[in-house]
Parts: structure tokens; sequence; C-alpha cells
């Protein structure tokens, strides 16, 4: 079999499985694709959730985001690569508790929302839980997102907050204030 039919081929089934994933889907407000990853820290769940909420160095740790800038105290603007290309959008968070939890939702640009959890293991061992939803638009983040790539970013991004959390022992500033839910 020569390669231009492999690749043929191969572009066939990912074609199919995006119109499969496309006519499944429930239309409305359920949105189209969501990733689910978790991993134990050990550190402290104050030291864990303060560095999480240190929004500005998140291109530390997400090899995909460029720039976090935080603009008020539930408002953020991020610029990232997706699927190859350069987006910006802006976010809110929804809800803050501090050592528990931090949700959040777009308000601009490309559909996504979430919610960061942080579970005390032991004095000095945090599991953090990231759950998002987000909308694909471009075929290139279809694919991608049927191929597993979201999910893979993910759970590496978490993989490098651990090893930055780890390596340095302490967070590198904190944000304490709590945002009721809405």
């Amino acid at each position: 079999m020569n390669m231009n039919r492999i690749v043929t081929i191969a572009a066939l089934a990912v074609g199919g499985v995006i119109l499969s994933k496309q006519f499944t889907k429930k239309r409305g407000t359920e949105r189209a694709s969501g990733t689910k990853e978790s991993i134990d820290v050990d550190v402290p769940v104050s030291t864990a959730y303060n560095q999480w909420t240190q929004f500005e160095d998140f291109p530390k740790f997400m090899s995909s985001v460029k720039e976090v800038r935080q603009l008020d105290d539930t408002h953020l603007h991020w610029r990232a690569e997706v699927a190859g290309k350069e987006r910006e959008w802006d976010t809110e968070i929804t809800e803050q508790i501090p050592d528990k939890r931090i949700a959040w939702r777009s308000t601009s640009g490309p559909w996504n929302a979430g919610v960061v959890t942080f579970h005390k293991l032991a004095e000095a061992k945090t599991r953090v839980m990231l759950q998002m939803d987000y909308e694909p638009e471009s075929i290139d983040e279809k694919v991608g997102d049927t191929l597993g790539l979201v999910k893979m970013q993910a759970k590496a991004n978490l993989k490098h907050f651990k090893e930055m959390l780890e390596n340095r022992g302490r967070e590198t500033g904190a944000w304490r204030g709590a945002v009721a839910q809405h």
C-alpha cells in the first residue's frame, strides 16, 4: 500500500469519527467536549491552592499558554496556542473558595468552563483535580479533540505544575479572597 493511500484512509477515518461525534452530541446547552484529570502533589493543600491563584504564572507550567493577565479579582485575559494558532479570550472566575475550588467560564473567544479542586490527602499531600469543558471550533481543534490531545495536554500541564511546585517547595504568591458562586 503506498503512502498516499494510507494518508487518505487515515484522513477518512478521522473525518468519520468527527462526523459521528457531531451527530451523536446533544444540541443546546451541552458542550462538545470535556476532560477530567488529577494529580497528587507533595505539598500542603494551602500551598497548591495558593500557587494556582497565581494565574500570571500559568505559562511556567502550561506549555500552550503564552500569557495570562489578571485584569481584576475575577477577570483574566488569556493568550495561548490552540491547534497551532494563537487565540485570545477572557474568562471570569465564577466561584472561588480558598483551599477548596476555583471555577471559571469564558466570556469571549473560544467557549470553555471548568473547575479545579484541591483535596487534602495528608498534611503535605494534595490531590489537584481539573475538570474542563470546551467547544472545539476549527477542524484542527476537532481533530485534536478526537485524538485526545486536550486530555494529554491537561495531564502534562498538571505534571508540570507538580514538578514546579515540589521543586520550589513553596508557592510564589497567594490570593486568599473568596468569590461567591454566580
